[in-house]
């Protein structure tokens, strides 16, 4: 039996669904019944029939799907696909800012871990960041783990005060302008689409900033016929299948998330025989990390 029908078995056997980000390979991609940014999937597990979701993607990905479905099984296929960014803060240092600006809102990016999530008052992803800072009622902004899309909210909303941490994706903020500039001097006609995880200098020089999700609409839904994307590459997977007479070019070298690539057809296989890479949480930790989520879902509806 190929590997690709022993998963639909599995699936059928365990009452599965396979959710899978934008940013693993092809192939996952291409067996996957969802695919979609974290704000996306985070969404959609909530309303899913199945007792098991299969999560591809990094550990905060199945934490908050743990957090959200406390009463089903996940299965993240390889528990060593992390994501650098979701730590690069701790909760010594965030209430060491509340201290120093108590009447501030901690803002955390849903790329981070669980515990994080506990000491933030609500989540954001990049496609709804800028909706949900806009309608809390505080001044000022504690925005974490992420500077750059910080960066990119502050500059949309001047009326508020932003703190920032100096946290980061290696993988956007080893775009330059420079490498902007070279994909524009061999595309000239390609309009260059950014992900807010990008550096200020590089968005300065994009002509779209959005989400992956964003970034796959604006691609669908605009003429041109060739794209420069300044994002993980693992977007040109849905960026080709949507649009087959579109050529879309990555800035070099080539922007890749390793520990997303760790997601493979047979752990995949593996997770759904065995059990293993169950996601686990406390319940107190659990239920702490949960209040900002179900605030990020109120805000963003």
């Amino acid at each position: 039996m190929e590997l690709k029908d022993r998963i639909e078995q599995l699936k059928k056997e365990q009452d599965a669904v396979i959710l899978a980000h934008y940013y693993v390979s092809d192939e996952v991609q291409a067996i996957a019944d969802y695919i979609g940014d974290s704000f996306y999937l985070s969404k959609l597990a909530v309303n899913l029939d199945a007792k098991t979701l299969v999560v591809c993607g990094v550990s905060f990905m199945g934490e908050s799907a743990k957090i959200l479905n406390p009463e089903k099984t996940v299965l993240l296929p390889d528990s060593k696909a992390d994501c650098a960014m979701a730590h690069m803060i701790t909760p010594e240092k965030i209430a060491a800012m509340r201290a120093e600006h108590p009447r501030a809102a901690v803002v955390c990016y849903i790329n981070s871990t669980a515990e994080l999530k506990t000491c933030s008052d609500v989540c954001v992803t990049s496609a709804n960041a800028l909706k949900i800072v806009s309608a809390l009622p505080n001044e000022e902004i504690i925005f974490i783990p992420d500077e750059n899309l910080g960066r990119y909210v502050a500059q949309q909303l001047p009326e508020k005060k932003f703190i920032f941490n100096d946290g980061h994706c290696p993988i956007h903020a080893k775009i330059t302008p420079e490498d902007i500039d070279d994909a524009k001097a061999a595309h000239p006609n390609a309009p260059v689409l950014a992900h807010p995880e990008c550096t200020p200098a590089v968005l300065a020089k994009a002509d779209y900033i959005g989400s992956t999700s964003g970034i796959s609409d604006y691609a669908t839904t605009h003429d041109h016929k060739e794209y420069i994307i300044a994002t993980e590459c693992g977007i040109g997977y849905k960026l080709r299948t949507q649009n087959p007479d579109k050529q879309f070019f990555f800035v070099q070298p080539t922007p890749i998330c390793e520990d997303m690539k760790f997601i493979t057809l047979e752990k995949i296989a593996h997770a759904l025989e065995t059990g293993d890479g169950e996601v686990h949480l406390e319940d107190a930790m659990r239920h702490q990390a949960n209040a900002p989520l179900q605030k990020m879902l109120e805000l963003a509806k």
